[in-house]
């Protein structure tokens, strides 16, 4: 089968590689779309990253690079190995792409999203969504039901976003400033307004600023080179500030924006992976007493996320801007989303 391997920094090829066996306890699902992710652009400009390097396999899928992308995917289950009874053949399905080793103290905690080896489905080994099939552990897969499998492609980025929305502690009738409407900051948006959250949205891009508008997953969109967002924001807040904020661009001037923006005692959450280190203010962060919390991926987010959107409370459509085929992955793909992504929101490739 044909499937997109990451050999090295810039260098991603469409490959023929055999196709996965099931094996005890795992199914196969043939893949029917699979988003571009932040995190895939990061490896392909400054990896490798997660991508295991050659000559150092990952301790758990026991790969090193060429591996095949892809961790934001669905499909739809064609085989199931021995043991498996809760899911069946022709299930539609989503996975949570991770590799655990549920014996260091994070995973025996219950938190394996902090596993001391973890690694993701698509970029650590174990197969990915940029090839046409996957074997996986019963484990990490979710049955999505009638969610469209276009829009199911975007579950695993929803999951992101709840879990930083659950991070922060945000609850209902509070005000949310989220720093930069890509594809997280506007799910994460989403998933504020899906919980009664007051959603205030700070980008430059034009076209970035309508979609969170269009999209409705914004109250307020304001582009702070155009006004002052620290006096737009205290208006809209009678004085007080956000009560809590989130960095989804991975940009030092918009972290510097949001420790200024959330009131005192406020919480900002960093949602990106930043391609190099940050500085902090820790003035602000000490005179405002400010709690600024990291956050990683998910953990027991998927449910839930799939069940706001079979509930309606948010509406995955919008999000999805263009859908190519797998050749044309880096250039219709990675090309747009590096050089042009003001343009795109979300682009799946169909393997």
């Amino acid at each position: 089968m044909k499937a997109a391997r990451f050999h090295g920094r810039n260098d991603i090829r469409i490959d023929d590689v055999p196709e996965p066996e099931v094996r005890p306890g795992t199914v196969k699902i043939q893949v029917a779309w699979c988003g571009i992710c932040g995190t895939d652009l990061h490896e392909y400009l400054e990896g490798p990253i997660f991508v295991p390097a050659t000559g150092h396999p990952h301790p758990l899928s026991g790969e090193e690079a060429p591996v095949t992308m892809g961790h934001e995917f669905s499909g739809t289950i064609v085989e199931v190995g021995d043991g498996v009874h809760a899911l069946a053949v022709g299930d539609n399905v989503v996975v949570e792409p991770y590799f655990v080793c549920d014996e260091c103290p994070p995973c025996k905690a219950g938190n394996y999203h902090l596993c001391t080896k973890m690694g993701f489905i698509g970029l650590s080994g174990g197969g990915g969504g940029l090839g046409g099939m996957v074997v996986v552990d019963t484990r990490w897969v979710h049955k999505v039901g009638n969610i469209p499998l276009d829009q199911a492609a975007l579950i695993e980025p929803l999951s992101v976003a709840h879990h930083a929305v659950a991070r922060s502690g945000a609850k209902p009738g509070d005000v949310a400033l989220v720093g930069g409407s890509g594809p997280i900051g506007l799910l994460t948006a989403a998933v504020l307004k899906s919980q009664g959250v007051t959603t205030v949205i700070s980008e430059l891009s034009a076209a970035r600023k309508d979609k969170a508008m269009s999209s409705g997953v914004a109250d307020y969109v304001i582009d702070p080179s155009q006004e002052d967002l620290q006096e737009r924001l205290l208006e809209l807040t009678n004085g007080v500030g956000a009560d809590v904020a989130f960095e989804c661009a991975g940009v030092n001037a918009v972290l510097d924006t949001l420790l200024t923006a959330v009131k005192p005692a406020g919480v900002v959450v960093n949602v990106s992976i930043w391609g190099r280190p940050a500085t902090v203010d820790m003035q602000k962060i000490v005179l405002k007493e400010i709690d600024l919390r990291g956050t990683i991926a998910y953990v027991r987010d998927h449910a839930a996320a799939i069940k706001l959107v079979q509930e309606g409370k948010v509406d995955l459509e919008p999000f999805i801007t263009a859908k190519i085929a797998l050749e044309d992955l880096v250039k219709q793909g990675f090309n747009t989303l590096i050089h042009h992504n003001d343009t795109a929101v979300k682009i799946l490739v169909h393997p």
